[in-house]
C-alpha cells in the first residue's frame, strides 16, 4: 500500500551526453507512467520541455518528473549536463536527499562529473554511481571503476555485475540479496564489503583484524549508513537507450537512498528552488519543504526577504502531470502560486534544516543585448527582467541613461539558449555583442579612505576605511571597530549595506574582490545626520581608500583536461603554451595525448572551434572555473563605468542627492 512517508527526492547529474534523460525516460516506462520512453534525438520526451531543448537534443532546465516505484513515490530532478546550465543543477542539489551520478562507459569522469561530484560531496548528499552506454563501443567499465576511484572516491562499491558475451553487453546481475526478508535485501553477499566498511570504522576494523564473521544483518546495517552518511558509494550498470538496468537502478534508488529526514519541529521551512512562468498558472515558486506544511490560503513568512505572501494554489507533481493538491508537508516539493515577491534561494519559515546554497556556476562572461526592433525596447526590458526573476545569476544591468542591457552568462550556447527563448516566449529578435571576460580588481597594497560629508548641508557623515588585499578566493570581510556612541549602530548597519554596492566597480570599472575592509572611524551630528547620509558617503568614502591602495586587475583561470590523438600531442603543447596555460606533463599511451592544467579564460575563449578544426573533431577539451589569479602586469582591461565616478566627490553627491529625493 502507498504511504506518503515513503518517498525519494532523487536528483539525476551527469556530464553532457551521459544519458540523464534516456535514463529518466526508460524510468518513467518501466514504472508505468508513460506508454513508451520518449526519444532525446526524436523530441519526445517528457522532461525536456522546450523548443530549444528538443531541436538541440540537450538539457537546458532543471525539470522535475515523479512515479512510483514498489509502493514509493519518486520524485525525480532531471538536470542539465553542459557546464553553461550550471546554475540549474546548482539550485536542484540544494533541495535534493539522494542523487543518482551518471557516467558513461565510453567517455569516462568528465570535468563536470567532478564538479559536481565536490559539490555533491561538500552537501553531503548519499550518492549512487550508475555507469551507462555499457552496449557502446569502446565502453570500458574497468577503465571507468578506476577513474572513479582515483578521481571521485576509492571508497565505491559494486552492488552488480554486469555479463558480457565477447564484446557485447548482455546485462546484470545484482549481488545484494533480495532474498533475505520480502522486505529487505542484504548486502552481505558484496565481495570485500566487510573489509571496505573497515576503512571507515575502528570497530569494524578491529572485527576484520581479528578475523571475526559479521552477521549478515549487522553487515548490511553498516553499509546503508555509511551510504547515507555520503562515505561510502554503491555502483549500478547499465545501457539506458536498451532499458537494460533501469529496474535495477530503481530498486537500488529505493533500496540505498535515503527517505527526506523527518523534522522534529513542526515549524514551516522551506527553500524556494525555481521560478518559472506557467502558460495558464502564471508565476510559479518551486518550494522544497524541510518543516511543517503550507495549505492554500496560508499567508507564508519570507524570512529572506522579511515579508508576507499567501499561497492562493499548491500543486504537486503527479506522474507527468501537475496536481492540485491544497497542501504541501516536510519532505515533499511542490509549486505554489501567489507569491509574487518571492525569488530564488529565497527561505520560507524559518532556515533551520534548510542547506546551504552550493556554488558551481560562475558567470566569466559579460554580453550586451540589443533589440533588432528598437521600438521593442521597453518589451526587451521586462523580458529580461523575467528571465533575471528565473535565473539570478543573469544579473540584468539596465543602464536606462544609455539604453544599454548587460548580462552574464556562462558560456556561448547559453547565448544560443537565450536568443532562442526570447523568441519563442516573448516573440523578440535580439543581437548579442561578442561576449567578454569578467575581469577583477583587488587591492595592490594596505592602505585608508577617508571621507567627511558635511557640505551641502544638511548631512554630517565622516568615515575612515582601512582597506587591505587577502589571499585569492576569500571575498570580501568587513568588520567594523567603531563604538556606538560615536557612531549609531543603526547607521553603522547602514554602511556594511553599502559596501558591496560600492565595491561593485573599482578603478578600472570592475567589482572588487579579496579584501578586508574596517570601519577604523565614524562620526554622525546629533542634529544634521541622516541615514541616507551614509549612503551618499560610503562609496566616496571606499573609493578614496582603493584611489590610495592602488588596485590589482585579476583575470579568471579554468582547470582543463585536454585529450588528443598522439599525433596531434606537439601541436596541442604548442597551442598550450601560447595561451599562456601551466600544465603537467602529458600521459600517452592508447593513442591518445591526455594534458591537465589550468589557463586563462581570455586566451582560450576560441580554442574549442580550433581544437576541433586541428584535430578533425578528435580532440576534447573540458574545462571547469579554478578561481582568479593576477592578470601579467603588461595588460589592462578597462571597463565603462556606470554612472558617476565617486572620486568625483562633487558631481558624485549632486548625483546621488537628485536619485535619492526624485
Amino acid at each position: 500500500m502507498l504511504n506518503e512517508l515513503n518517498r525519494r527526492n532523487i536528483g539525476i547529474f551527469a556530464h553532457v551526453d551521459a544519458g540523464k534523460t534516456t535514463t529518466t525516460e526508460h524510468m518513467l516506462f518501466q514504472s508505468g507512467v508513460v506508454r513508451s520512453p520518449g526519444r532525446v534525438d526524436d523530441g519526445t520526451t517528457a522532461t525536456d520541455s522546450l523548443d530549444i531543448e528538443k531541436e538541440r537534443g540537450i538539457s537546458v532546465q532543471a525539470a522535475m518528473t515523479s512515479l512510483i516505484w514498489k509502493d514509493t513515490i519518486i520524485d525525480l530532478i532531471d538536470t542539465p549536463g553542459h557546464i553553461d546550465f550550471s546554475s540549474e543543477v546548482e539550485r536542484a542539489l540544494r533541495v535534493m536527499d539522494g542523487a543518482v551520478l551518471i557516467v558513461s562507459a565510453v567517455e569516462g569522469v568528465q570535468s563536470q562529473s567532478e564538479t559536481i561530484w565536490h559539490a555533491l560531496r561538500s552537501l553531503g548528499i548519499p550518492t549512487l554511481i550508475y555507469i551507462n552506454k555499457m552496449d557502446r563501443v569502446g565502453a570500458s567499465a574497468e577503465t571507468v571503476i578506476d577513474q572513479i576511484r582515483s578521481s571521485l572516491s576509492p571508497f565505491v562499491c559494486e552492488i552488480q555485475s554486469f555479463r558480457m558475451n565477447e564484446d557485447v553487453f548482455e546485462g546484470i546481475d545484482t549481488l545484494w540479496n533480495e532474498s533475505q526478508t520480502q522486505v529487505k535485501g542484504s548486502s552481505s553477499s558484496i565481495s570485500g564489503l566487510f573489509e571496505l566498511l573497515a576503512e571507515l570504522d575502528e570497530d569494524l576494523m578491529e572485527a576484520y583484524i581479528n578475523g571475526e564473521t559479521l552477521p549478515a544483518d549487522q553487515l548490511d546495517e553498516a553499509f546503508r549508513k555509511k551510504v547515507h552518511q555520503g562515505e561510502v558509494f554503491p555502483i549500478c550498470y547499465g545501457a539506458s537507450g536498451k532499458g537494460i538496468g533501469v529496474t535495477e537502478l530503481l530498486d537500488a534508488i529505493i533500496e540505498f537512498l535515503p527517505a527526506p529526514a523527518q523534522p522534529q519541529e513542526p515549524s514551516v521551512s522551506g527553500v524556494v528552488f525555481k521560478i518559472e512562468r506557467d502558460k495558464t498558472m502564471g508565476r510559479t515558486a518551486y518550494v522544497r519543504m524541510y518543516g511543517g506544511s503550507v495549505h492554500n490560503r496560508d499567508t507564508i513568512y519570507n524570512s529572506t526577504r522579511k515579508l508576507e505572501e499567501k499561497v492562493t494554489q499548491i500543486r504537486r507533481m503527479d506522474g507527468r502531470k501537475w496536481a492540485d493538491t491544497g497542501a504541501v508537508h516536510a519532505g515533499q516539493i511542490a509549486a505554489l502560486y501567489g507569491l509574487s515577491e518571492t525569488h530564488v534561494g529565497d527561505i520560507i519559515g524559518s532556515p533551520e534544516g534548510v542547506p546551504p546554497v552550493p556554488q558551481l556556476a560562475v558567470p566569466l562572461l559579460t554580453v550586451q543585448v540589443h533589440g533588432k526592433d528598437t521600438a521593442r525596447y521597453p518589451d526587451l526590458v521586462a523580458a529580461l527582467q523575467e528571465l533575471t526573476d528565473e535565473d539570478p545569476l543573469l544579473d540584468l544591468q539596465w543602464l536606462p541613461e544609455e539604453r544599454e542591457l548587460h548580462l552574464k552568462v556562462m558560456g556561448t550556447i547559453q547565448l544560443e539558449i537565450l536568443s532562442s527563448l526570447l523568441m519563442s516566449r516573448f516573440g523578440l529578435d535580439v543581437i548579442f555583442d561578442p561576449p567578454s571576460v569578467i575581469y577583477k580588481e583587488t587591492p595592490h597594497s594596505t592602505g585608508e579612505g577617508f571621507i567627511a560629508y558635511t557640505m551641502p548641508k544638511p548631512c554630517w557623515a565622516i568615515l575612515r576605511f582601512s582597506i587591505e588585499p587577502l589571499p585569492r578566493g576569500s571575498g570580501l570581510i568587513y568588520s567594523s571597530t567603531v563604538r556606538t556612541d560615536h557612531l549609531l549602530l543603526r547607521y553603522q548597519n547602514e554602511v556594511e549595506r553599502r559596501i558591496p554596492e560600492a565595491l561593485s566597480q573599482g578603478l578600472l570599472g570592475w567589482e572588487v574582490t579579496d579584501l578586508r575592509i574596517t570601519l577604523i572611524e565614524g562620526e554622525h551630528h546629533v542634529w544634521h545626520t541622516h541615514p541616507l547620509d551614509f549612503v551618499v558617503a560610503t562609496p566616496m568614502g571606499i573609493m578614496d581608500g582603493l584611489a590610495n591602495t592602488g588596485t590589482t586587475l585579476l583575470e579568471p583561470i579554468l582547470n582543463f583536461r585536454l585529450t588528443v590523438p598522439e599525433e596531434y600531442g606537439g601541436k596541442a603543447l604548442s597551442d598550450l603554451v601560447h595561451m599562456r596555460a601551466t600544465f603537467e606533463a602529458p600521459i600517452i599511451g592508447g593513442g591518445r595525448c591526455i594534458v591537465e592544467g589550468r589557463m586563462p579564460l581570455a586566451s582560450s575563449m576560441d580554442y574549442p572551434v580550433k581544437l576541433r578544426s586541428e584535430t578533425s573533431g578528435r580532440g576534447v577539451l573540458t574545462t571547469s572555473f579554478a578561481g582568479y589569479q593576477d592578470c601579467p602586469s603588461d595588460q589592462t582591461h578597462m571597463r565603462k563605468r556606470r554612472g558617476v565616478n565617486p572620486l568625483d566627490q562633487s558631481k558624485y553627491i549632486l548625483s546621488v542627492r537628485n536619485a535619492i529625493t526624485s
